[in-house]
């Protein structure tokens, strides 16, 4: 099989748990260890523990997950790229809604570099 067809099935794994809000469950099993993630132009969050631990701290402030919706997903090589609404209810009442880009970089079938360009 193909490094591409690997990385398609992988990432209609990881977009399915998304969709169920399993956004740790994804994390753990799709992350390197030396990940790099970089939201918008912010500075990068490295390394797996630590993009999981600001994860759940940004999970503990959600009252309500509404959906995780991703659409128009493509792989080239082994950059993945797809575009993903996110809603959800924080635990003050303010309703999120997030629509973003996402590019992973692969290797070895798990995520090394992940961005997220946010509208």
């Amino acid at each position: 099989m193909s490094q591409q067809l690997n990385i398609e099935e992988s990432l209609n794994d990881l977009l399915s748990l998304l969709s169920q809000g399993q956004f740790i469950e994804a994390q753990e099993k799709y992350l390197a260890d030396d990940v790099s993630l970089v939201e918008g132009n912010s500075a990068p969050k490295t390394g797996k523990a630590n993009v999981i631990a600001q994860e759940k701290e940004v999970l503990s402030g959600v009252a309500e997950f509404i959906r995780y919706e991703a659409f128009n997903s493509a792989v080239k090589g082994n950059v993945s790229f797809y575009e993903g609404v996110m809603e959800y209810v924080q635990k003050d009442g303010v309703h999120v809604k997030v629509e973003q880009t996402v590019v992973d970089k692969w290797e070895d079938g798990k995520i090394v570099s992940e961005r997220f360009y946010h509208a």
